[in-house]
């Protein structure tokens, strides 16, 4: 896309984010504003509560149905390979506590990873399990993983994209290594689905997971957790319920079975309303295209970049390599500890975090340019 067709683009969707006139809004990475038409959706399935309970179920059930459609496009999975779960630690849960371990197992990750992605699977001493951290080098992020799934681990567990840093992972050359190397390969995606292209298919992943309420733009609370069909009958089940079953809903059943599909990972009753923000905002995406969010989102990065460097600031972030640019931008500011710019910067009323030792700010697709020039000028008058 060239730079006319992204302020095109961009243009094209500012109705869609009023957040844009409010604020300098910068943490998609952390948790992402709604779309008009997601708050409409919610909206509109709360009145029908409230005027006729739950009268139009059939109608909800059909907005659940579309939203795991949409989920296998954005993932590029079929609708049987995923379930609708409450969030990636959940997901990573199944994962973890579904296989069968043996005392001396190891399971690999990096030592950029979120607690979510690292917490689990320290979890699993009690079983003998030993977690093995390797480092991320930022000119070969990939070589000490490879080096580690030719140890052959039980499992290898990585963020697509790192969430402090923004570093982009090649999780093809990852997957390949762990199929020639029989490593189960679990991704957290939470960081990519939404800003990226993304396909399990590709990558040859195994396990594969994220919330809505990122780059997904959506609520807490709901979120898809993808498993490999070869692997699902393998994975052992550690909750029930009756959503979980052949011919969930047939209440005189006097026996039962698992779902031979994902299913089988849905043991209660359904997230009604978050499935309606999530399908809301994912139509969105969608609709626009995940090449073209990805293809502004990185020139949003870059015009960020640009602006903080010619203000003296020094970017952490790993530059853009062939593995793509995510929207996760990391820096510190001279003279000026980063933690306390972050906190100067939210009363600024510039919505950022505080990460990995410096500032993030994290755009998507439809930040617009009066959005970072708010940015910028705010960060350039707090340095000293």
């Amino acid at each position: 896309m060239t730079s006319v067709d992204i302020q095109s683009l961009i243009q094209q969707w500012q109705t869609e984010f009023p957040v844009n006139t409010e604020c300098c809004y910068l943490n998609h990475a952390a948790v992402g504003p709604w779309p008009k038409r997601s708050g409409d959706a919610v909206s509109r399935f709360a009145t029908e509560n409230v005027t006729y309970g739950a009268s139009y179920y059939p109608q909800w059930l059909e907005v659940e149905t579309q939203l795991r459609q949409q989920l296998s496009q954005l993932i590029d999975a079929p609708t049987d390979t995923i379930a609708l779960v409450k969030n990636t630690s959940e997901a990573l849960s199944f994962v973890a506590y579904g296989i069968q371990w043996q005392a001396g197992d190891v399971v690999v990750i990096s030592d950029h990873e979120f607690p979510s992605n690292k917490i689990v699977w320290e979890s699993l001493a009690k079983f003998g399990v030993t977690v093995k951290m390797v480092a991320l080098p930022e000119d070969n992020p990939e070589q000490e993983l490879l080096a580690a799934i030719q140890q052959k681990p039980r499992l290898i567990s990585v963020s697509a994209v790192q969430y402090a840093n923004g570093q982009v992972l090649d999780l093809k050359k990852l997957g390949a290594a762990c199929q020639d190397n029989d490593v189960l390969f679990c991704v957290d995606a939470i960081q990519m689905v939404g800003a990226m292209p993304f396909s399990v298919s590709d990558i040859q992943a195994d396990f594969a997971m994220a919330d809505g309420h990122k780059w997904m733009l959506a609520g807490e609370g709901l979120g898809f957790f993808y498993i490999n069909p070869n692997i699902m009958p393998h994975l052992s089940l550690f909750e029930y319920g009756w959503h979980m079953i052949e011919d969930a809903g047939n209440c005189n059943l006097k026996t039962w079975r698992i779902a031979e599909n994902a299913q089988r990972f849905e043991w209660g009753s359904p997230n009604m309303l978050g499935a309606q923000a999530l399908s809301a905002s994912l139509g969105l995406l969608l609709e626009v295209g995940l090449t073209q969010v990805n293809a502004c989102i990185a020139d949003r990065v870059d015009y960020l970049s640009h602006g903080l460097q010619k203000i003296g600031c020094t970017i952490l972030s790993p530059a853009a390599t062939t593995t793509g640019r995510s929207g996760i931008l990391l820096f510190e500011a001279p003279g000026i500890a980063s933690k306390t710019l972050y906190q100067a910067l939210m009363k600024s009323s510039v919505i950022c975090a505080y990460r990995g030792g410096g500032v993030r700010l994290s755009p998507h697709f439809h930040t617009s340019d009066d959005v970072l020039e708010g940015a910028l000028d705010a960060i350039n008058r707090l340095i000293p």
